[in-house]
């Protein structure tokens, strides 16, 4: 059984195994200078820099879901803000129970994505992302 975190250790360890994943891809990974940035690293590679949000993710029922937004709790209460997919080039996601990283080209889906880590009971192949499909990087472009 997974050691359950606090959602910053969470986050940190997401961002740390992400760079770890990069670093082993040959990619350069660059930090910003502060937590208000709306990306948590760069990556450089081949030539290019690549913005990357990264997430934690849980899975469910065999399913990773991802949302494209960012959820904090202040005094006032939960607050949710949709992610501006102009701040962002990638959005990175690590799930603790395959201890891999999965990259998605924020521009490819609306709010947000299911990505199935086994196939689904009843057979269903039609409209099925498959996580391991989103193991590349940098994550295709739209089509």
């Amino acid at each position: 059984m997974p050691v359950r975190h606090h959602t910053k250790d969470k986050g940190d360890l997401a961002a740390a195994q992400v760079q770890v994943d990069l670093i082993e891809r040959g990619a350069m990974v660059l930090l910003p200078l502060t937590e208000h940035a709306p990306f948590d690293l760069v990556a450089y590679q081949d030539g290019s820099f690549f913005r990357i949000q990264v997430k934690y993710r849980a899975t469910s029922r065999g399913v990773l879901p991802v949302h494209f937004r960012s959820v904090w709790s202040d005094r006032q209460g939960v607050h949710a803000k949709p992610t501006d997919r102009d701040d962002i080039d990638v959005l990175a996601i690590y799930s603790p129970e395959t201890r891999r990283c999965y990259y998605l080209d924020p521009t490819r889906f609306e709010s947000s994505v299911s990505l199935r880590l086994s196939p689904p009971k009843n057979g269903q192949v039609a409209n099925i992302l498959f996580a391991d499909d989103f193991t590349t990087f940098p994550p295709r472009p739209a089509r």
